[in-house]
């Protein structure tokens, strides 16, 4: 049984909105985020993985992963909800995140009138060839 995609209403995240929220962000600027793809209930980003991203083994670090799964998590559930904030999330570190570019991909599990469940995977890709590095679970409640 395929579940149905969860519909934005008016104030959902568009685009635009999300261009702005990069541009206002000095973090999520300086990391160089990119939005790849958004429809409601599924954003995907991605981040090249420079060397100021990474730790002392030379893999993306931790906490550059982390943000990439907040990040789409957060802007999966705007993207129904509207204007949203993290609540919680726990993230599960699979593998080392080696590669040139990091991407993630956060969905919509349930949407309610308060918070917003949501997933997160988040993938190294090197050399054309991507791999699973985390995945996470968020609680994100409207503002």
């Amino acid at each position: 049984m395929t579940e149905a995609r969860p519909t934005a209403y008016a104030g959902a995240l568009t685009r635009e909105r999300i261009d702005e929220v990069i541009a206002a962000s000095g973090f999520t600027s300086w990391v160089g985020t990119q939005l790849l793809e958004l429809e409601p209930g599924r954003v995907e980003i991605a981040v090249d993985l420079r060397r100021e991203l990474t730790q002392h083994h030379g893999f993306g670090h931790g906490a550059v992963v982390g943000y990439m799964a907040d990040t789409v998590c957060a802007w999966a559930a705007a993207s129904v909800a509207g204007d949203v904030v993290t609540s919680e999330y726990k993230i599960n570190l699979l593998a080392p995140a080696v590669g040139q570019r990091l991407t993630a991909v956060g969905t919509v599990v349930k949407a309610g009138k308060s918070q917003v469940v949501t997933r997160a995977d988040v993938f190294a890709e090197k050399d054309g060839e991507r791999r699973i590095v985390a995945t996470a679970l968020a609680t994100i409640v409207r503002v």
